[in-house]
């Protein structure tokens, strides 16, 4: 392993998870090794079961470590307490899921507002700010849409512009072109992109597809919780 990169914005070191399932236990990760460094957009491989998912959710502090260290944005995800990783969701990370995970209930502009909201930002600012996102996500028409009158492009847009809502420096996106037509995952993967190049936001892409490649920075390739394989 190389030296520590100090515009490292993630770096693990021994990373382990292992979920118990009855009287057996599995493993999601096993003592991964990596840092990813401010403004890269890293795709990563693996098939199903690989430990790719396990690894958003440890990078989004949505589940933690069983032993390791992990440090996201100068948190330390492994001692970190719920207050504190509540905290780290909603200002640090965005998350942008394959099943989109609107609220059916909320239109198109209060989904995209819902973190800053929650985050206790003012309200007229947060929905003018979420207008002009999902203006540039070219969803202008669709403010006051319920998620069930979207094509799944247009569901994917809106939950981009609610990863963005709170200025994110990181956008983690699981499998973002799953539940789409090859069209509309190419969309998708140039918005990401985008956010990458031109807004230099650090993004890391979990995908079995090969749209985001040509974009990628680096790609991490796991196989049993494992890297297999590490590089441009």
């Amino acid at each position: 392993m190389d030296s520590e990169n100090p515009q490292s914005i993630i770096k693990a070191r021994n990373l382990t998870r292992i979920y118990s399932l009855g009287d057996s236990n599995v493993v999601g990760v096993d003592r991964l090794d990596f840092e990813i460094s401010a403004g890269e957009l890293v795709v990563l491989k693996g098939d199903s079961g690989s430990g790719k998912s396990t690894l958003l959710s440890l990078l989004a502090g949505l589940d933690r470590p069983t032993s390791g260290v992990l440090t996201v944005a100068d948190h330390d995800l492994s001692t970190a307490t719920a207050v504190d990783l509540t905290h780290f969701r909603r200002e640090v990370v965005g998350m942008v899921f394959q099943s989109f995970n609107l609220m059916p209930t909320l239109n198109v502009l209060e989904n995209a507002s819902l973190p800053g909201l929650l985050a206790g930002k003012p309200f007229g600012e947060i929905q003018s700010k979420a207008a002009d996102i999902l203006g540039w996500l070219g969803l202008k028409s669709r403010l006051t849409h319920l998620p069930a009158q979207l094509s799944g492009g247009e569901m994917q847009r809106t939950a981009i512009a609610r990863a963005l809502i709170n200025d994110p420096a990181i956008i983690l996106a699981d499998e973002p072109t799953g539940n789409l037509d090859s069209r509309n995952g190419q969309i998708v993967v140039e918005l990401l992109a985008d956010l990458n190049h031109k807004w230099q936001r650090t993004v890391i892409i979990a995908t079995h597809s090969t749209l985001a490649d040509a974009s990628a920075t680096r790609k991490i390739s796991l196989r049993d919780g494992m890297i297999k394989s590490h590089g441009a």
